[in-house]
C-alpha cells in the first residue's frame, strides 16, 4: 500500500537543541491523522519539515510518494495547506481569492472557473463572491480557506489548528467537510487542541518534548496507557504528576 506521509527517524536539531528527534509514524491514503502536542512539543517543526519548508537534521519522510528535503518542490505540488489564521487575504474578494490561490496551485484559467463554481456551490456562497473575505463570518472563512487548500486535488492536506476560536456548531461542520474530503480519499493531517476533536481521528500521535510518547487509535493509546480519556492521557504525558 503506498502511504500518503511515511517518516522513518525524521529528526531536526537547532544547534545543540533538538526540536523533532527521530519520530517514526505514517499516514494512509484517506486518514484522518491527528497531529497532538502541547506548545513546544516539536509538531509545528514536524510539520514544516513535511510540508518542504524546513530542511530535515537526518532520518528521512515521504509525502505524496515525495522525498522530503530532497523533492519539496514536487510535494508542494501535491499538497493543500491550512494555517490557523487561514490563509487568505482578507483585502481580496472570495472569487480573487479562489483565482489566486488555483493559479498559485497550477490550474488553468477553465480550471479555476470550473471549481470555482462548484466551491461556491458546495459552501452556499452564490451571491457573495464579490465580497471581501474580511467581511464573511469566521465559519465561512475557515471553510472557505479549507476549500482553496483543495482546490487542485492533492494527495495530502495538512491543516494547523484550523478550528481555533470558532463556536461549536461551526467546528461540527468544518469536520463534516474534513470527512468528506477524507472519504474521497485525501489524507487529512490536522493539529489540534481540542482533545474532543482528536477522537474524531482515524489516528494520531501525541509529540512530548520532539519525541512521540503515544501512536495509535483514539481508543488504542488510551487502553495501552489505562486513560479513560484523551485529556487524561495528554495531562499525563505532558504534565507528569500533575493528575496524581
Amino acid at each position: 500500500m503506498n502511504l500518503a506521509i511515511e517518516a522513518r527517524g525524521l529528526t531536526r536539531r537547532f544547534g545543540s537543541f533538538t526540536a523533532v528527534d527521530a519520530i517514526t509514524f505514517d499516514v494512509k491514503p484517506g486518514e484522518v491523522f491527528g497531529f497532538l502536542g502541547a506548545n513546544g512539543a516539536g509538531k509545528t517543526t514536524a510539520m514544516r519539515m513535511l510540508i518542504g519548508l524546513l530542511q530535515p537534521t537526518a532520518g528521512e519522510a515521504w509525502v505524496a510518494g515525495y522525498a522530503v528535503g530532497k523533492e519539496s518542490e514536487l510535494i508542494k505540488r501535491r499538497i493543500g495547506y491550512m494555517s490557523q489564521r487561514f490563509s487568505l487575504y482578507d483585502d481580496l474578494t472570495v472569487s480573487e481569492n479562489i483565482t489566486l490561490y488555483g493559479g498559485i496551485y497550477g490550474l488553468g484559467s477553465t480550471e479555476i472557473e470550473d471549481r470555482r463554481r462548484q466551491l461556491v456551490a458546495r459552501l452556499g456562497l452564490e451571491g457573495r463572491e464579490g465580497a471581501l473575505v474580511r467581511s464573511l463570518p469566521l465559519g465561512w472563512k475557515q471553510q472557505l480557506a479549507f476549500s482553496v487548500a483543495l482546490i487542485h486535488r492533492p494527495s495530502v492536506v495538512f491543516l494547523d489548528e484550523p478550528t481555533g476560536g470558532v463556536d461549536p456548531i461551526t467546528r461540527r461542520k468544518f469536520w463534516e467537510l474534513i470527512y468528506e474530503t477524507a472519504a474521497a480519499g485525501t489524507a487529512v493531517l490536522v493539529t489540534t487542541h481540542y482533545l474532543d476533536e482528536a477522537e474524531y481521528c482515524d489516528r494520531l500521535t501525541i509529540m512530548v518534548d520532539g519525541r512521540i510518547a503515544a501512536y495509535g487509535t483514539p481508543t488504542d493509546v488510551k487502553r495501552n496507557a489505562g486513560a479513560a480519556t484523551l485529556d487524561d492521557l495528554f495531562l499525563r504525558l505532558t504534565r507528569p504528576g500533575a493528575s496524581e
